[in-house]
């Protein structure tokens, strides 16, 4: 009498309950968590000049920080970009964030928040119910998506730990990036200086030195 090979169902189940919980946790964290936090006023920058140099994947990247930044803000959303371009080494992470008003209705008000392709977008059940704050117009200038360029290894692993949620501050410098790889091919990425812009160019790119969490 022959004995039936064992049966791999078992394995299967595991492995398909471990996903099942990993995709839970997934839209948990970026769907599950909204919070509210009054009083966060404008960030704040003070132009300054300077030069920063890395190799970063076979490129030689100079970075020239336009601006000192420091901003406090409410996460509303994070995504994450991996792969092997320069842009996903120098920023493998983007972080939308929220302040004023958009950060102290962000309970009251159904925001529905969204990245992708580098760029953060906004959607309302109602556009009525943001005319109590301002309107798109205010919405669009409390609201930013950010390219975040950890400064070492230290404030990378920071980065990693942002969460929607979070009440954070973050202090740096917005930079423009200039590559150039022994091809010759080159990266460029210019940062948004205004809050005021929406579209393409309106991400703030930050050479992140620090972040802190406020509670």
């Amino acid at each position: 009498m022959t004995k039936s090979p064992p049966s791999n169902k078992p394995v299967f189940i595991f492995i398909g309950i471990i996903l099942a919980v990993f995709f839970i946790f997934k839209i948990h964290s970026q769907i599950g968590v909204r919070r509210a936090i009054a009083g966060i006023g404008d960030p704040i920058q003070e132009e300054t000049t300077g030069y920063i140099e890395k190799n970063v994947g076979g490129y030689e990247v100079s970075i020239y920080p336009q601006y000192t930044y420091e901003i406090e803000a409410l996460v509303v959303h994070t995504k994450n970009y991996p792969g092997l371009g320069l842009g996903n080494k120098l920023c493998p992470r983007d972080i939308a964030l929220a302040w004023g008003k958009v950060a102290e209705y962000n309970k009251k008000i159904n925001f529905h928040w969204k990245q992708s392709g580098r760029w953060v977008s906004w959607q309302v059940d109602s556009y009525d119910a943001i005319d109590a704050i301002g309107g798109v117009n205010y919405v669009s200038s409390h609201c930013s998506n950010n390219h975040l360029i950890p400064a070492d290894k230290s404030v990378r692993r920071k980065i990693k730990k942002i969460k929607k949620g979070d009440h954070i501050k973050i202090t740096g410098y917005l930079v423009n990036i200039d590559a150039e790889n022994k091809r010759g091919k080159t990266f460029i990425w210019e940062s948004s200086t205004s809050r005021d812009d929406t579209g393409d160019g309106a991400c703030e790119v930050i050479y992140v030195t620090n972040v802190i969490w406020l509670d």
